[in-house]
């Protein structure tokens, strides 16, 4: 049986995860662009039972990948790419590894990357949480992004959402200090857990200010203005250990 993530891994029992798993059939073009492109820039990591997961022994070499060392940002779920594409090519200064579980979303996004000729994009196909637990050491990523997870709008769902407590430690231990968590939402509730949330984290400070001007407006934004719905822009600052 295929996978939900990665072609070619067995799909097993499915763990309480904050995303949506979908089919893993890709359109022909997307298919293409795995079988062309997809060596160099999605990076192989050993899971455990399910596809979408991270083995706790895995480990990434990200200087070998990139082929340097620089600044790391990190984004969760980036979808095809059309924010990520822009943004990294606005950073050539920097290393962007995106999770993303999606594998036609993969597909996709590995094609819009060849397409820009980029190469300071890497892709995981698994879990951001593990990915960020098992994967990076604590206080080396500069910035991370979290744009527009999946809102679980039913009170009975809300315990599926990605920004809770627990993950809040886990993020705000992989930032440098200054580093910032920019996070974007169309779902107001969310929105106010979100800075409940973040609010109560120690070692992590809202910064003011509103919307990001360097986040392009992707269609999916676009939807949900259209829709009344008003979407919330936060980041929140790394401040430096108090010994």
């Amino acid at each position: 049986m295929t996978d939900v993530g990665v072609p070619g891994r067995a799909r097993v029992h499915r763990e309480v995860v904050s995303y949506v798993r979908r089919s893993a059939r890709m359109r022909p073009n997307q298919r293409r662009a795995w079988e062309r492109h997809g060596a160099d820039y999605v990076l192989e990591v050993p899971a455990r039972e399910t596809s979408t997961s991270v083995d706790p022994a895995a480990r990434v070499d990200l200087r070998a990948a990139f082929g340097r060392t620089a600044p790391l940002v990190v984004e969760i779920g980036p979808g095809t790419g059309e924010s990520l594409v822009a943004m990294a090519a606005a950073r050539p200064g920097v290393d962007v590894l995106a999770f993303e579980v999606y594998a036609p979303a993969v597909a996709q996004l590995v094609g819009a990357l060849a397409r820009a000729q980029l190469d300071n994009v890497r892709i995981v196909a698994a879990n951001a949480a593990e990915g960020l637990q098992h994967l990076l050491d604590e206080a080396t990523v500069t910035e991370l992004w979290t744009f527009f997870p999946d809102p679980w709008p039913k009170a009975r769902h809300h315990k599926r959402r990605l920004v809770d407590a627990d993950f809040a430690a886990l993020a705000s231990s992989r930032l440098v200090p200054g580093g910032r968590w920019r996070l974007a939402t169309d779902w107001a509730d969310y929105a106010r857990q979100m800075r409940e949330v973040l609010d109560a984290q120690p070692g992590l400070v809202r910064e003011p200010g509103g919307r990001w001007a360097d986040r392009p407006v992707t269609r999916f934004e676009a939807r949900g203005l259209a829709a009344g719905r008003e979407v919330s822009d936060l980041t929140y600052v790394r401040v430096p250990d108090e010994r």
